[in-house]
Parts: structure tokens; C-alpha cells; sequence
């Protein structure tokens, strides 16, 4: 399994001041764990997000503490980001002991074409879940696990949770029976007439009456 590095230094300045350090490009975040201090560091913005194009929730990164004799390996466990401007306002990473059981949530990857999609003018395939609850040893979580759609065929056939391969040392979470993604046709669009002629339409029957009682 592919690790990834990144160079953290351990964080002086704490709580509102922390803003100053956006400024020149840093980004504040926190490493804890089980059983461990919590650990307030400074990373570097440009190799943050350079990270963060590569890894997932699920990737080990070796966290080289400035002044530290050895790494820390961690998953990263949450991002924060301005809503409006999109800059990193906070990260955290979760520190790992290589020993122990983790669990997390794993992307689900759709590789393959339907057939069906090919056979039936209104097939459509239906997405149902994205991801997947499971439990393993950090050197064991995948990066994502695919999902085969070449398997269906026909209208109604299905991919349960049940039918993607895991891999070695992997322990399902999720409920095994959970439909991942199914076959269903389309629905016809029903043609609705504008307001604007359903009012018209109205307005007439109800004059047509009118003329009528007189």
C-alpha cells in the first residue's frame, strides 16, 4: 500500500490569532488519537492541498513533526473550508496504530458498461449507495473498491453489497443485502399544458356557461 509524506511543524499560536497564519499560506490542524495527546501543528497550504488531490480518507500519511525523531502515520479524518471562498481553514489527522483495527468508510469506484443500457432504449442504471462501512488494519484499507456494472443485463437485476469483492484481512460492516445499484426503466415524461393555456381554457368553459344562463 502506497504511503504519502507530509512535513507538519508543532503550532504556537492557538485559537482567533490562527487567522494571521492563513494569511501567509499555513494551515492549522490537529493530530490525535487513541490513547495519545492531541497534538495542534501548522501545515503548509501549497503541500496540503497537493496531498489532498492524491489521498483519500482511507491513505496512510506518514506526518514528519519538525524536531521530532519519528513520523506519525495517520489517516486524514476532516477538512474544514471557508463555504464561500474554498481556502482551508483547518485540518485533522487521526493517528494510527498499525496493530489495531480502524473503521472507516470506503468510496465505491463504477467501472464496466451495463449491457442493458445497450438492449433497452429506457434502462437506466440507479445508484444507490456510494460507499461502504468496513474494518481492518490501517495496512489493509483500500483506497476504494470497485463496483463491476458489466453484470447487468436485464431491467430489475442488481449489485448488492454482498457481491463486491473485499480483499484480505476486511471485515464488512455494512449490511451485506443493501443494494448497491439497480436496473430500472426510465419514466416516460408526462406533457404538462402551460398555466398560461389551462387559465385560458377556464376562463372560456366558464364564459361559455355564462352565455348559456342568459
Amino acid at each position: 500500500m502506497k504511503r504519502y509524506e507530509l512535513e507538519v511543524a508543532k503550532r504556537e499560536v492557538t485559537g482567533k490569532k490562527v487567522r494571521f497564519l492563513r494569511r501567509q499560506g499555513i494551515t492549522p490542524g490537529n493530530i490525535y488519537g487513541h490513547g495519545i495527546d492531541s497534538t495542534v501543528v501548522n501545515v503548509d497550504t501549497k503541500s496540503l492541498k497537493h496531498l489532498l488531490a492524491n489521498v483519500g480518507k482511507t491513505d496512510l500519511i506518514s506526518l514528519k513533526i519538525a524536531d521530532s525523531k519519528a513520523p506519525v502515520l495517520a489517516l486524514v479524518r476532516d477538512v474544514q473550508r471557508n463555504p464561500l471562498t474554498d481556502e482551508f481553514l483547518h485540518v485533522d489527522f487521526y493517528h494510527v496504530k498499525m496493530t489495531e483495527k480502524i473503521k472507516v468508510d470506503v468510496p465505491l469506484v463504477f467501472v464496466g458498461e451495463a449491457p442493458v443500457l445497450d438492449k433497452i432504449k429506457n434502462a437506466s442504471v440507479l445508484h444507490l449507495i456510494d460507499s461502504l462501512h468496513i474494518e481492518a488494519l490501517p495496512d489493509h484499507l483500500p483506497h476504494s473498491l470497485e463496483v463491476d456494472l458489466s453484470s447487468l443485463e436485464e431491467l430489475d437485476s442488481a449489485i448488492h453489497v454482498k457481491d463486491i469483492r473485499l480483499g484480505d484481512g476486511i471485515t464488512l460492516l455494512s449490511d451485506a443485502e443493501q443494494m448497491v445499484v439497480k436496473v430500472v426503466e426510465a419514466r416516460k415524461e408526462v406533457e404538462v399544458a402551460p398555466v398560461e393555456a389551462v387559465v385560458a381554457e377556464e376562463v372560456e368553459e366558464v364564459a361559455a356557461e355564462e352565455a348559456e344562463a342568459e
